[in-house]
């Protein structure tokens, strides 16, 4: 049998040009304080926070198959957080931004012996339920506020150009290093132990998949990327309040976006965070009409892109601007052909003995 070589390749030309354009994005994302205006930088901070969050309920739901729909709860806890160190112990707001982060996965790591006995649909509830509790419980502390809630007045004293700037460039870091993170754990043995969890959990421990352990990392780095987000949306509004802190309305965000971009895909949430700016921004003087048409464009999607418009994409097209899977490619002189995922360039003499 005549030999042929071959190699195992992650990379085409187009992520690679994908890659290169992302490095050029995030270039320009942190030079917008030279030329932007302090409107567009606050706007660009809610959508950096919006697309943040959309990537960690993709990494658990997408990747980890567990469907949450209380990650609101840890975007209030990192919220309240940059309240208690920065507004009542006298730390500097942008120091306890990360602390905002780390306080909401030590919430995630207490809650998860509670929330993980529950599966399915009942884990979704029972994440739903804690944010409820979470919300009751600082609805009481005066200190923080209680209901009414209370100003971040402490950013007072940092001048405003200042602040806005500091703010702008912490979500900008924030998203840039989310956006890395997520990539490589999802080409690394932990991204393949969330993907078969995701399939099926008692196939993955079958192979010795440590289900739990995995579960519990990927409830809690979600966790912590909800809490830097509240934490940075909070401080640029400069208020807060337990409504708006676990406001059901940062899941459904963001089970919106990763819906309608694709679920369990990297490209979906950037997809699907453009495509949820876009149509408020076409509906913001319709009322009402606004959550009529987003549903309306949810349904229109599941009915006949399931996978999302990003899925739908990657499986018409095999376009993917960040795969994951691993191709087989064998050189020689026969002709191209793919199969099942993988691509092979073989000679055609290479079967013949």
């Amino acid at each position: 049998m005549t030999g042929v070589a071959f190699k195992v390749s992650r990379n085409t030309r187009l992520s690679v040009a994908a890659v290169w354009g992302g490095v050029a994005a995030a270039l320009v994302l942190v030079s917008v304080p030279l030329w932007g205006s302090p409107a567009l930088m606050r706007w660009a901070v809610e959508v950096m926070c919006y697309l943040v969050l959309a990537q960690m309920w993709n990494l658990m739901a997408g990747y980890g198959g567990l469907m949450s729909v209380g990650l609101q709860a840890f975007v209030g806890v990192g919220a309240y957080s940059i309240f208690v160190f920065a507004q009542h112990m006298g730390m500097h707001p942008f120091l306890a931004i990360p602390l905002g982060g780390v306080m909401a996965a030590i919430a995630a790591i207490a809650t998860a012996p509670l929330v993980f006995r529950m599966r399915g649909g009942y884990f979704a509830i029972g994440t739903w339920v804690l944010a409820e509790v979470f919300r009751i419980i600082f609805s009481n502390i005066s200190l923080l506020g209680g209901g009414s809630g209370q100003s971040l007045t402490v950013m007072a004293r940092i001048d405003r150009s200042t602040r806005e700037i500091g703010v702008y460039l912490i979500a900008a870091g924030i998203l840039i290093a989310a956006s890395l993170a997520i990539n490589l754990m999802l080409r690394s043995r932990f991204g393949l132990g969330l993907t078969a969890i995701r399939d099926s959990e008692d196939a993955a421990e079958s192979q010795g998949v440590d289900v739990k352990a995995l579960k519990l990392q990927v409830y809690t780095l979600a966790s912590f990327g909800a809490g830097l987000v509240g934490a940075v949306y909070f401080t640029s509004i400069l208020r807060i309040s337990p409504n708006a802190a676990f406001d059901a309305n940062w899941v459904v965000a963001s089970v919106f976006i990763v819906v309608i971009g694709g679920i369990g895909t990297l490209e979906g949430p950037i997809l699907g965070t453009a495509i949820f700016f876009a149509l408020r921004w076409l509906l913001a003087d319709y009322g009402a009409w606004y959550w009529l048409v987003m549903g309306a464009v949810a349904v229109a999607v599941v009915v006949f892109a399931p996978a999302g418009i990003w899925g739908y994409v990657r499986a018409r097209w095999d376009l993917q601007l960040l795969p994951l899977q691993r191709r087989l490619i064998l050189s020689g002189r026969g002709p191209q052909r793919r199969e099942t995922g993988l691509e092979f360039t073989g000679d055609a003499e290479a079967g013949r003995m």
